[in-house]
């Protein structure tokens, strides 16, 4: 399997391939191709830019296995290469944006629904994410486990991923989540919301110094100095275009994930390729109250002099979210 198609078809009038291409479309005279290559439609994996969707088509493999195709560009306006690797957090992404397909797509969860993930976990294999001449084709093997049902709909489950290119495996990950309808979700988060439904946002605070955190831009810095070793306000931007692809009533966990990476680099004082990230989501970190962002060395070094980074977030006095980060030593 490849980053091309397995079930899409598309109509173009006026194009004239191959016989061997095409297939005529009764009537309409126009050409049916069944070998092009398109993005999953954006709504599937709930983003609002095509250009931030990374998967290309999907096929049920058995009743709750799936092949799932996927590409990453060589190039991205945030998940830049690292190492000369493509941005492991983008694999993250790449999963979390396979769990909602499958669950939109292939377990009938109503588009309008809201998904919870309680966890996201990605380990990548440095000599099988490097950045080439040419996107990344990547061919994802996802089992969907712990299904959790009422009423006869799916409510949630885990998702266990192995991501292969090339037929080597480049990385492994997965994640749990949770459906919520949009009336549960409403009763929910109701009292975050402005009165005219909006969500009620704290002020922009000032960027880390980009190159401590591994960020070349200012824009990109998620992490906020207090004046003490390790410890950051979440810096919250809400016109960030791909961490805030669309507006939400919560902070995304992508922004989570990437203060985990920044905080990483800042307390090892490098940022080289995050070799694995374990999240767990502890509770909503809202948009409008200040988010402490704490890291620490985690005893002991892993392969190859690897080292890990505990980073742990509290809001209004109470942990909302842990991930363990593991970095590859600093390059030569």
């Amino acid at each position: 399997m490849s980053a091309s198609t397995f079930r899409m078809n598309y109509a173009l009038p006026g194009a004239a391939p191959t016989e061997s291409e095409t297939t005529p479309l009764s009537g309409a005279g126009a050409l049916l191709f069944r070998s092009l290559t398109t993005t999953v439609p954006k709504e599937l994996v709930h983003r609002a830019s095509v250009a931030e969707v990374m998967l290309t088509d999907w096929a049920r493999v058995d009743d709750h296995r799936f092949a799932v195709a996927a590409q990453w560009p060589r190039g991205h306006s945030f998940f830049a290469p690292v190492d000369d690797c493509h941005d492991p957090l983008i694999a993250a992404e790449t999963i979390r944006q396979a769990g909602v397909l499958l669950a939109h797509a292939e377990y009938g969860v109503p588009l309008g629904h809201h998904f919870l993930v309680s966890d996201l976990s990605v380990a990548v294999r440095p000599q099988h994410v490097r950045v080439g001449w040419t996107p990344a084709s990547l061919e994802l093997d996802v089992r969907c486990v712990d299904i959790k049902e009422r009423g006869g709909a799916v409510t949630g489950f885990r998702i266990v991923v192995e991501i292969y290119r090339d037929g080597s495996l480049a990385a492994t990950g997965g994640g749990a989540l949770t459906c919520i309808t949009p009336r549960v979700y409403q009763r929910l988060r109701a009292a975050r919301l402005a009165e005219d439904g909006r969500p009620r946002v704290i002020a922009l605070t000032a960027p880390e110094t980009p190159q401590s955190v591994g960020r070349m831009s200012p824009t990109d810095v998620v992490l906020s100095p207090v004046g003490e070793p390790n410890r950051w306000q979440l810096r919250v931007d809400t016109r960030h275009p791909t961490l805030f692809d669309h507006m939400v009533d919560h902070v995304p966990g992508m922004v989570l994930l990437e203060a985990a990476r920044q905080a990483a680099a800042a307390t090892l004082g490098h940022a080289s390729l995050p070799l694995a990230v374990t999240s767990e989501f502890q509770r909503y970190v809202e948009l409008d109250a200040p988010c402490v962002i704490e890291a620490c060395r985690v005893p002991g070094t892993g392969p190859a002099g690897a080292e890990s980074v505990l980073v742990t977030a509290c809001q209004d006095g109470a942990p909302v979210f842990r991930c363990a980060v593991t970095m590859a030593p600093p390059s030569a």
